[in-house]
């Protein structure tokens, strides 16, 4: 380790790396639990709010609109989705969660995600801390 001083891009680059990264098996146990891809859970877990448009969703989903507008008819075709005119705007359609939806979402979200193998092997003292510096920064 380096003893100048990290500038804060650095420190949430680093983050940001180390959680990306570690995820692959929480994401591939929950594709294999739901059956759905995960760009299909990211959908849905954009949704758990409020209802959006297509551009919204894909906007929050981080997907350009022709593969957000699959993923919603496909799960549209499932009963996770349903379109229904903008009330405030009918020439919008609002992309809506279902129930059948939420109870998928849920089982995704449910999935277990246990800590790396590198966080396993921090010792108490420094996850203390850690997690203590990570409630500071929350938002």
């Amino acid at each position: 380790m380096s003893d100048e001083n990290p500038t804060p891009d650095e420190v949430w680059a680093l983050l940001t790396r180390v959680v990306l990264y570690s995820r692959d098996p929480w994401r591939r146990a929950a594709v294999e639990r739901t059956g759905l891809s995960f760009s299909r859970i990211r959908v849905l877990r954009r949704l758990r709010a409020e209802p959006m448009t297509v551009k919204e969703l894909a906007y929050a989903a981080a997907m350009d609109a022709p593969a957000t507008t699959v993923a919603v008819n496909q799960l549209e075709e499932l009963g996770y989705v349903v379109r229904e005119v903008d009330p405030t705007n009918r020439r919008k359609k609002l992309v809506t969660i279902t129930a059948a939806g939420r109870a998928v979402l849920a089982k995704a979200l449910a999935t277990p995600d246990p800590a790396p193998d590198s966080v396993n092997a921090l010792p108490a003292d420094d996850l203390r801390t850690l997690r203590d510096i990570l409630n500071r920064i929350e938002h």
